[in-house]
Formats: C-alpha cells, structure tokens, sequence
C-alpha cells in the first residue's frame, strides 16, 4: 500500500457509537427519563471514550474482543435506558452500531480528503466533526422516526434478531477488511480506495438494515390486520351461531310454556302449582331481559348472559339499543363480543363468586353515544401506551380485543377509554350522534 492510512480516532467512534444510541433511544419507549438518562447518558459517554481510548494501542488480534466490549456496552445503554426486550435491544443496537460506523468513516473520510498533506487545527477538526455528526444523525432521526410504531415498540423475535446480526457482522467485516490486510481480492490498495470501500460498505449495510426495518414494520401491520380480522370473523360467527342457538331455546321455551298452561289445568297439588307458577314467572323474567331495541345486541348479550350463567358470573345490563342502529352488525359485534370475552375470561379468575360482576350500559348523553362495560377487578392494572398490558403469555399473538375494539370505533370518529376505579375495570366508549 502506497498511502499512509491512518484509522479513525477512537474518540470520534465513541462518540459515533454514543450519539447512534441516543439517536435510537429517542424513537423507543422509556424505562429512564429525566435526571437518572441523564446520569447514564454521560457516563455511558465517558465509560465507552475511556474503554476505547485505553485499548487503542493494543495488538491487532484484541481488536475484534475491545469491538465487541464496545458493542456490549451499546447494548446495555439501550436496554438500561428503554423499556423493551433484549431481543429488541440487541436489533436496535445492531442498527445503532452499523449507523456509527457509517458517520464515523464518512468524517474521517472528508477530514482525510481536506487535510490529507497538511496538518488541521483543533479548532477545524471539531467543527468539520460536529457538522457532520449533526447534518448525519439528524437525517437518520428523520428517516426512523417515521419507522418505529408509536407505543416504540417492535415485537422483535429470536431469529429477526439474529438475522439483522448476521447484516451487521458481515458489513462490519467487509468495511474494515482493508486496514488488517491488503492481500485479499475485496482490499484496497490505496488510501483513497480504503476510505471509498468502507464508507460505501457502510452505506450499503444500513440500507439493507433499513430496509428490513421497512419490511418487518409491514409485516407487523398486516399481522395486526390479519389478527383483527380473525377476531372479528370469529364474533360474527359466534353471532351467527347464537342467533340458531337462541331462536331454538325460544322456540322450546314457547312450548313449555303451553306445557305448563296444560299443567295447571290439571288437578295437581298446591306445591306443584306453586312450583309450576315460579316457572312461568321465571320465563316472563327471561322474556323480559335483553330486548334492548337491537336484534343484534339482543342477541349476543343474551349468548353472553348464558355464558355467565354457566360460569356463576352475574351480567346486568341497562341499554337502549334503538342508539345502535346506525352501526354495522359486524361493529356492534366487535365491540360488544370483545368486550364481554375479556369481561367474562377475567371473571372466571375470581374465586369470590359473590365477586363475579359485569354490568354494561348503553345510553345517550349531550348528543353522544356512551357505551360503559364495568367488571369486578383485582390487582393493579397495568399499561403500555393507552391500552392495557394483555396478561397472556404469548403477548405476539394477543392483545389484538381492545385494538379491534378501538378500530371499529374510530370508524364512526368516537374514542375509547380505559380506566381502573377501586376495584372495577372501566371501558368506555363515547361516539358522536348524528342528528
């Protein structure tokens, strides 16, 4: 190699790799904030400059070990500082990283072209530093700001982790091949050829990376749609399947009734009719209950009252259904079908019996649609973003109730809240009336 080709002050990486993390951890949710990021920040900085510093001088064969101690604590100063998994963490710092090393060698590539024959004053080198640095990592806020979902979260899997460090090795191993040796066909030979083939390298490796952020984003909003759309499918089914189910108990309860009226004609014994009187009272009473104006919600909060009926839960009701003809059936049965599913499924949980409470309410206020459903709750209920943390294990494929729930509302420009009052569980939905 005819150049001298000097490396990358490790100051400037450092500062590179520090500035990347911040850049990421801004997109992310927070576990710290205020003074303790802060704290972490700063010493986050002077911990990596130091560690960088410190080993600069040792062998080529402790580069790659001081790299990956490097990279460790990356991975640490994201996951210390956002509230996300290790999985999601360590896709964030690979991107992080590959981010770095692409403003680092694009610097130092524009500082050696400027004074590659003369020596720069401190004075210069700083400020070519931090035009850079800014003009760069801010271009890349802008570019994934728009890319990471609002809650900042991604549900990163094992092997999406595992892919993206796969990108990154190989882009790392490609970039820098040139400054541990110049005998292979993929070095470079000079010094303007090195800085050329680690900046484009770089460059190419955060494409690629940014792209399958692109991909994997698409791929979580079509697993949201597709996971909607299933549960919404599976309420109109059980719709469908209710509405059989009910027209038939209907059907058998009008015969027992003129069962019971030939029963009483008979001569019987006073505790028979007495008996045989309970009966027609309690079918007045079935008769009676959930005819709220709405065939629909007729009948899926008659399904859901068996339901409860089965599993000792006490479900009451006060609606005016006639407030829901304006909906679609298939929103009427997310909501509510969602709704007293989750109810029901939390009830069941409660040992108390006596406990075992869901109350629903539909009804008009100021000109607007107020839908409340209320149930017993123990414990303290936990959120991530506006809506609650799904108690299932597997929360990847969970959690989708609450959002069909919200989606079918915004339909129709209305909001919906959650809240936890003493001990009951509070969902409210408020959408505007048309006059």
């Amino acid at each position: 190699m005819s150049d001298f080709v000097p490396d990358i002050p490790r100051i400037y990486t450092a500062l590179a790799e520090w500035l990347a993390c911040l850049i990421y951890i801004s997109l992310l949710k927070k576990r710290l904030s205020g003074g303790k990021f802060i704290i972490c920040s700063i010493c986050t900085l002077i911990i990596q400059s130091s560690f960088l510093q410190l080993t600069k001088d040792l062998p080529i064969v402790f580069w790659i070990p001081c790299m990956m101690m490097a990279i460790a604590m990356m991975l640490l100063f994201i996951y210390m500082s956002c509230d996300i998994t290790i999985f999601e963490a360590g896709y964030f710092c690979v991107r992080a990283f590959v981010a770095a090393e692409l403003i680092a060698s694009l610097e130092w590539q524009v500082h050696f072209f400027f004074w590659h024959a003369e020596q720069a004053t401190i004075v210069m080198k700083w400020l070519l530093l931090i035009f850079i640095y800014g003009a760069s990592f801010f271009f890349i806020w802008l570019l994934e700001k728009h890319q990471v979902p609002i809650d900042g979260k991604l549900n990163i899997r094992q092997h999406e982790l595992w892919l993206s460090v796969v990108i990154g090795a190989a882009v790392f191993a490609m970039s820098n091949l040139s400054f541990v040796t110049t005998t292979t066909p993929f070095s470079g030979q000079y010094a303007s050829d090195i800085f050329n083939i680690r900046t484009l390298v770089d460059l190419g490796g955060f494409a690629i990376l940014y792209a399958y952020h692109i991909q994997l984003n698409e791929l979580r909003v079509k697993h949201e749609l597709k996971a909607m759309q299933n549960i919404l499918q599976n309420q109109l089914i059980q719709y469908q399947q209710s509405k059989k189910s009910i027209e038939m108990i209907n059907f058998k309860y009008h015969d027992l009734k003129n069962q019971i009226i030939a029963l009483k004609a008979e001569k019987d014994a006073d505790k028979r009719n007495a008996f045989l009187t309970k009966m027609e009272n309690d079918i007045k009473f079935y008769e009676a209950q959930n005819k709220t104006g709405n065939h629909v919600l007729d009948i899926l909060l008659t399904s859901k009252n068996l339901n409860c009926i089965k599993n000792e839960i006490t479900l009451t009701c006060v609606a005016d259904g006639t407030l829901l003809n304006f909906m679609d059936v298939a929103d009427i049965c997310t909501i509510f079908g969602n709704a007293l599913d989750n109810a029901i499924e939390y009830e069941q949980k409660i040992a108390d019996k006596e406990k075992r409470l869901i109350h629903v309410s539909v009804f008009s206020q100021k000109g607007f649609l107020m839908i409340r459903f209320e149930n017993y709750f123990e414990g303290t209920l936990m959120f991530e973003g506006d809506l609650p943390i799904t108690t299932k294990k597997d929360s990847f494929y969970h959690g989708y109730g609450l959002k069909s729930i919200r989606y079918a509302v915004q339909k129709y420009k209305g909001v919906v809240r959650i809240d936890q009052k003493d001990q009951w569980f509070e969902l409210k939905i408020l959408i505007p009336l048309k006059n």
